[in-house]
């Protein structure tokens, strides 16, 4: 395994894959199934798979989708998206992912870090912050799949949560989802200087270079999403792909 993880992010819509620009105008990919298949051979470090449509249907998680995922993933997954409770965590662990992440629930209910980090271990819970730049140009965190302002600042926030028990931060940046423009740094920067737990950057990764950017801010791992789908960028058609393991250990 790499020193630094490198890790897909994949979004599924009513089960099927797809990909956002901003958190809006999903474009589908296709069989998420496929993909994980892909990453298997490929031997990535982890898997992020996080339901969209979950969220902003207000649905409970999709477990028959996740239990498919989980029985062709040979790497640790961490699962998101319409995760509410204790025992919504109790029933995606026992499906056989490694991680929950939380987003919405987390804000609505910071109790539920808490229990959950004593109950499953806090290696086990991933707290997603999503953020934006509001009209003010002040880094805001929005809940609800980029459509709720909590007027919460990301650094206060992240600081709150490793309190309670987070044993891992997946700091995505709406801004630069999906535009392929590169990780937005000073978010990175500000936001893992103030905890010492693990800070996974994403958001706006285009070619592995960006990856370095990212840790040399202070990240502890990377995630993508149209990188590893995409042939170059959103608009040369659909190719599930992961960098050769030497590039990446060239990297870091």
């Amino acid at each position: 395994m790499l020193k630094v993880r490198v890790m897909p992010c994949l979004l599924l819509d009513d089960g099927k894959l797809f990909k956002t620009i901003n958190f809006e105008k999903p474009n589908y990919i296709g069989d998420p199934i496929n993909a994980v298949k892909i990453f298997n051979d490929k031997e990535v470090d982890e898997l992020i798979v996080v339901d969209i449509s979950v969220t902003k249907e207000n649905r409970k998680p999709d477990f028959k989708r996740i239990t498919e995922i989980a029985s062709e993933c040979f790497m640790p997954l961490a699962y998101g998206g319409g995760i509410k409770s204790i025992a919504d965590m109790k029933r995606i662990f026992a499906l056989g992912a490694e991680k929950v992440v939380i987003c919405s629930a987390a804000v609505e209910n910071p109790d539920l870090i808490s229990e959950a980090a004593r109950i499953f271990g806090s290696q086990s819970v991933v707290i997603s912050i999503d953020v934006r730049k509001n009209k003010d140009g002040f880094y805001e965190v929005f809940t609800q799949s980029g459509r709720k302002a909590t007027g919460f600042d990301p650094v206060n926030w992240a600081k709150a949560v490793e309190s309670v028990g987070a044993g891992e931060i997946f700091l995505n940046s709406i801004d630069r989802d999906g535009v392929m423009k590169g990780y937005d740094i000073p978010l990175i920067r500000k936001v893992t200087s103030a905890v010492n737990i693990p800070v996974i950057a994403c958001g706006g990764a285009s070619q592995v270079k960006d990856f370095a950017k990212a840790v040399k801010a202070g990240a502890s791992a990377v995630a993508a999403g149209s990188m590893f789908v995409y042939f170059r960028n959103h608009l040369d058609g659909v190719l599930i792909n992961f960098p050769d393991k030497a590039e990446l250990k060239e990297l870091f």
